[in-house]
């Protein structure tokens, strides 16, 4: 037996009798009929016979919060506690569990939810049913579970107010603490959807959140993508004919007219509550809550992108917070982004983009991902796509194309050296630039992979970052670093700050903008080149303009690039999202090798962004000057961060530059930076030079163990010839798939 609010008027009403109390009500009083009908037709329509479920930790406010969501719909509302447990045992809940104990205690109340049952109603659950498997089992057979996640530092401010001293698990020796923390993992295993709760948001305000967010599960409709180059009145005229989501966009990878997949209502917003209330998170708990809102639950449920962000961020990182934040020397912070397995920030994202993918595409086609490297991503996608679980190999393989003599030897070496029995590392006689080009084309050339598809069954996909999923991960690590430095004492949540980041193909750039938008208080975003510094050109006039620029190949390869793909998302985003206007300007970059922006979109974008460079030469003094200091050994991409940093940001507030690689990975030019006379020549001898000098940070685990195994290996090269290019993707389908 349980009591239920009665809050739905016309829950009691007979079937008999509706009609004829309808018409008179309707001929009497229209307006308050139409109210009626309203109410209930909401409530109908958001609910129908499934239940929503308020779960969360005891003081998390789901007896409350459900009464006010019941009364919004109109509809019963059952407090477990309450109306089940207490009916049931004839007793209180607290002298139960006094009685009987807490193991004891957990039976009983799973017994009495398995003989629960109600539909169209609001739930709110006891802080301690879903550590019992059964009958949360029974519960989410007909109900939407919200995880009202409070921090637990407000928890227990709360249940000490409330005098709360009764709690299943609560014992001598073990603290509240430590039962909050132990529940989590319980919370997190059963939930559909995940409501932040700050300490202060009135329970008003947490219902209005809890209706969002149901709303929002139930209609995938609303998070659909469109090309960068489409229309806004519509899709891209190849892409009318049905709607992209974010498994198809994973999947797809490049948009059907050449341009880049985003958001068609834009990235998530985080009020500054929600903000705080992650502050006392690990790295792993502020992924998961970014991405979730990021990826919608009908594309990826909630419990399957915990277990695979687990998996990309648990041991394959060697620094347990992930994305440390480190102190350099005055208002300057390192956001250190080389823990993966590979020793770069590629790794945030390919840890994780291959889970991604195979959860997404469909059993009954074969894939070959394409992608360019101008040195970092090579390694790191062969890295992830090799940690797929065996059956997943079979039907996934990739080939990665680099430029052959554009990447220092230990870049070739890893890439040679991660080689796995899908995935494949493919040299070119060329520069990056025509490595991503031609990739494009590839994908954009309908004969060719119409052909793969018939003959052999293999569509192609991407893992480039011009994939939407490789920008997510991105934006986790820029909002982890500034709640680490609220979390360090260093700033107070709503303080500014600016972000510093080597940028060549402007992702990780984006990725940052991306994370402003969705409320971290980030001022100023510094893009920091090297002498291919057609970005800082670009920000500084509003003119792209690649006439007469050759690639030079400098001492931070991976910055050596003079097409930014990712500029093309944010200029869709300035531009109020006109597709034509973006066609227009990449095709006259394609066919004149140039553009400039009118004079509005250039005052936004200068809004937005500030940019400076770095020559080599700076480049090495600076990496000399922070050791001679610090005695910290910065890579050489990191140092042009510094460098530009340093002559641009004001100092009246912290900058946190992106340390984007390990300095292992270019070991001659470090130790010319430090200015070692004779640089042997092989990999391995000149990390083993490096250790000696037991600097910070310590010689990169994964780097060294890789090299000691690899050797020089083998690896294919080819030509600059997009034939030779397709030639070689139809010979390694054909040896791993037929």
């Amino acid at each position: 037996m349980f009591h239920i609010f009665q809050y739905q008027p016309l829950r009691l009403i007979t079937q008999n009798s509706l009609s004829s109390m309808c018409l008179k009500l309707m001929l009497s009083r229209p307006v308050a009929f139409a109210q009626i009908w309203k109410s209930w037709f909401s409530s109908h329509s958001l609910l129908g016979k499934k239940n929503i479920v308020l779960m969360g930790p005891p003081g998390a406010g789901k007896t409350t919060t459900g009464r006010i969501v019941g009364q919004k719909l109109n509809c019963p509302v059952i407090d477990i506690d309450d109306d089940v447990l207490e009916t049931t045992w004839n007793m209180s809940v607290s002298e139960k569990l006094q009685d009987v104990g807490s193991d004891e205690f957990l039976e009983e109340e799973g017994k009495a939810l398995l003989k629960f049952s109600a539909s169209g109603s609001v739930i709110s659950l006891s802080g301690s049913n879903p550590m019992h498997a059964a009958g949360m089992q029974h519960i989410k057979k007909n109900g939407i579970v919200v995880y009202l996640d409070v921090p637990t530092a407000v928890i227990m401010s709360r249940l000490k107010s409330n005098g709360m001293d009764r709690i299943v698990g609560l014992s001598p020796g073990i603290s509240l603490k430590d039962v909050l923390q132990f529940r989590k993992q319980f919370y997190k295993r059963w939930f559909d959807i995940r409501v932040l709760c700050g300490g202060d948001v009135a329970a008003e305000v947490v219902a209005e959140k809890v209706l969002d967010a149901v709303k929002r599960y139930q209609d995938s409709e609303l998070e659909t993508f469109i090309s960068t180059r489409s229309c806004r009145s519509g899709r891209s005229t190849k892409e009318d004919s049905h709607k992209l989501y974010f498994s198809d966009v994973v999947t797809q990878g490049l948009a059907l007219d050449g341009g880049l997949f985003v958001p068609e209502r834009g990235l998530p917003k985080f009020t500054a509550e929600e903000w705080q209330g992650l502050i006392e998170a690990t790295y792993v708990e502020r992924a998961q809550v970014i991405l979730e809102r990021s990826i919608h639950p009908a594309d990826i449920p909630a419990s399957k992108l915990a277990e695979v962000i687990e998996t990309a961020y648990g041991e394959n990182f060697s620094c347990s917070k992930v994305a440390p934040v480190r102190h350099l020397a005055g208002n300057q912070f390192l956001l250190e982004l080389f823990h993966g397995p590979t020793a770069s920030f590629k790794d945030f994202a390919l840890q994780l983009v291959p889970h991604l993918f195979a959860y997404c595409i469909p059993r009954s086609c074969n894939y070959l991902i394409l992608v360019a490297t101008s040195g970092d991503t090579g390694s790191a996608v062969l890295d992830g796509f090799s940690r797929l679980h065996d059956t997943d190999k079979q039907r996934i393989a990739l080939v990665n194309f680099f430029p052959e003599d554009g990447v220092s030897p230990i870049q070739k070496s890893q890439m040679i050296g991660c080689q796995k029995e899908n995935a494949w590392s493919v040299g070119v006689k060329s520069d990056f630039d025509f490595c991503q080009t031609a990739i494009k084309q590839i994908f954009t050339n309908s004969d060719f992979t119409g052909f793969l598809t018939v003959e052999y069954g293999t569509a192609l996909a991407a893992a480039n970052s011009i994939n939407w999923a490789r920008l997510l991960p991105q934006i986790v690590y820029h909002a982890s670093a500034y709640l680490d430095l609220v979390h360090q004492g260093i700033i107070s949540f709503g303080s500014p700050v600016d972000i510093c980041i080597p940028t060549g193909n402007f992702g990780n750039m984006l990725a940052a903008f991306y994370a402003k938008m969705m409320g971290v208080p980030i001022r100023k975003c510094i893009c920091a080149s090297n002498e291919n510094n057609v970005l800082t050109d670009f920000i500084r006039t509003g003119v792209y303009d690649l006439r007469g620029r050759k690639l030079i190949s400098s001492f931070s390869p991976a910055v050596d690039i003079l097409k930014s793909s990712n500029l093309e998302r944010y200029l869709h985003l300035i531009a109020n999202e006109d597709g034509q206007l973006v066609t227009q300007l990449f095709n006259q970059l394609e066919n004149q090798g140039h553009f400039q922006l009118q004079k509005d979109l250039l005052r936004k974008l200068q809004q937005d962004f500030v940019a400076g460079w770095c020559s080599d030469e700076d480049c090495l003094a600076a990496i000399h000057s922070v050791y001679s200091t610090t005695g910290y050994i910065l890579d050489t991409h990191t140092a042009v961060a510094k460098v530009v940093a340093d002559r641009l940001q004001d100092r009246t507030c912290p900058v946190i530059i992106s340390s984007t690689a390990h300095y292992s990975k270019f070991a001659p030019a470090i130790l010319r930076a430090l200015r070692i006379a004779e640089i042997n020549q092989n990999p391995l001898s000149q990390l083993h030079l490096l250790s000696s000098y037991s600097a910070l940070p310590p010689i990169h685990w994964g780097l060294l163990e890789t090299l000691k195994k690899t050797g020089n290996g083998d690896h294919q090269v080819c030509a600059a010839d997009m034939s030779v290019l397709m030639s070689h993707i139809e010979t390694l389908i054909q040896n791993h798939f037929m």
